[in-house]
């Protein structure tokens, strides 16, 4: 049982450690300052507990979240917000946004200052080929990546945030900056979202029951043993490294004109503390460990995206999905990685209030009976404080700012969370209430 979960763990966690998770950590290291704390516990909350809660509880269910959703809300829901997600951790921002960084963190420095969009468009070209043929035989996921490539990418970021602590852990960090400085732990709890790992976790679970399966199991209660011990590992795993990425950036020197810049500062503190600790090889480095975590994730995201529209839009074949969202991801890391960043969080804000509340709603129903109207009050409710707290900011409508930040907890960056407590509440008293598979 130790090895299934320990073999399964690491397929899942070189997946999901990617680009997000190796540049963001360093830059709320960085600019959280002597708020370091309560910073990095907003991040590991977001970005681990709930990313880990989420694939556990979606693997519990063998027909997924697919299931879970349209027996809770409705079939169409499902499919709208699994499209949503699917594109989201897909083509549009994840997929892209691993090549972008292990181009522009590994391989730009290392060419002439005169770089642009051609060497930009070859190198992605070769990245997305690769990971295409990959994609193309998704059986041998768990030998490519679980086996191989995972322990090699975690061996060098350990030896990289190693070091660097050794090196810098002395050193004071800088004043708190920008939003750390009035609420770190909310701040850092956002940040947590544009890892896109539990929004990843609704993806990988179907991932991780597949891989599962081929191992075998004895019994129900063998299965679901390992399915905790898997979140163990992938836990465990996480925080570790964010931990150490963002104490990392906490104490290494950045200059204040790097600060009060629009620079990304995890590329920044990632490509000069390997170049302070490992010299002349560090640019070296540097690219294969980049290369080596990002290329995880696109080949898994691939994966998991083309095996899903196969599934439920079953008018084109696998192999045709993974095709299209490797065209889709190569033209859309063309527009840079800053481009990908700025498009991508009004969606996360949106998207995770909703997943974080269906994992909700899914955990209390499988011990207590919820009323289906209940539930949907519930998504509802959270789908339009997201909407209102979104567009607010966007587009600076001052009355809908007003009404999200009068709402309990979002000064935490949580306006959401009292209004699916009340949505649940109505579930638990609303007529009809059904019991969930208590698993």
């Amino acid at each position: 049982m130790i090895k299934k979960a320990g073999l399964t763990g690491l397929l899942l966690f070189g997946m999901f450690f990617g680009a997000g998770n190796l540049i963001f950590p360093p830059s709320l290291g960085a600019l959280s300052g002597g708020q370091f704390w309560p910073a990095i516990l907003g991040f590991v909350l977001s970005g681990v507990g709930i990313a880990v809660l989420t694939l556990i509880i979606g693997m519990l269910n063998p027909k997924g979240y697919v299931d879970e959703i349209s027996q809770k809300i409705s079939p169409w829901f499902a499919t709208l917000y699994l499209v949503m997600l699917y594109l989201s951790i897909g083509p549009f921002f994840a997929i892209p946004r691993t090549a972008t960084v292990a181009y522009e963190v590994g391989i730009a420095p290392m060419l002439s200052e005169n770089t642009g969009a051609k060497e930009l468009g070859l190198f992605t070209l070769c990245y997305f080929l690769a990971a295409y043929f990959i994609a193309l035989n998704p059986s041998k996921i768990l030998d490519s990546i679980g086996r191989i490539l995972t322990p090699i990418f975690a061996l060098l970021i350990v030896a990289l945030v190693g070091l660097g602590i050794a090196k810098y852990g002395a050193d004071l960090p800088q004043t708190a900056s920008g939003d750390y400085a009035q609420n770190a732990f909310g701040t850092g709890f956002i940040e947590g979202y544009n890892t896109l790992d539990a929004l990843a976790s609704v993806a990988f679970s179907l991932v991780a029951i597949q891989t599962l399966k081929q191992l075998g199991f004895r019994s129900r209660k063998e299965y679901v043993s390992t399915i905790w011990l898997v979140g163990i590992v992938v836990a465990l795993g996480f925080s570790v490294l964010y931990i150490g990425l963002a104490y990392l950036g906490n104490r290494f020197p950045v200059p204040m004109e790097v600060m009060n810049t629009d620079i990304n500062k995890g590329v920044y503190i990632l490509s000069q503390a390997t170049q302070a600790i490992f010299g002349k090889s560090a640019q070296w480095f540097l690219a294969v460990m980049v290369a080596m975590t990002c290329f995880t994730t696109t080949a898994g995201l691939i994966v998991s995206t083309a095996e899903f529209f196969a599934s439920r839009f079953p008018h084109f074949s696998y192999k045709h999905y993974a095709g299209l969202f490797t065209l889709m991801g190569l033209a859309v890391a063309n527009l840079g990685l800053n481009a990908i960043i700025h498009f991508s969080l009004p969606v996360l804000l949106i998207l995770y209030p909703i997943t974080i509340s269906i994992v909700m709603l899914v955990i209390v129903n499988k011990y207590v009976a919820l009323s289906k109207i209940g539930m949907q009050l519930t998504i509802a409710f959270v789908t339009i404080v997201s909407l209102a707290s979104v567009l607010g900011e966007q587009f600076q409508v001052l009355l809908l700012q007003q009404w999200i930040n009068h709402l309990p907890f979002a000064d935490l960056s949580l306006p959401w969370f009292i209004p699916s407590l009340v949505g649940l509440m109505l579930a638990l008293v609303l007529p009809h209430r059904q019991k969930g598979n208590n698993e």
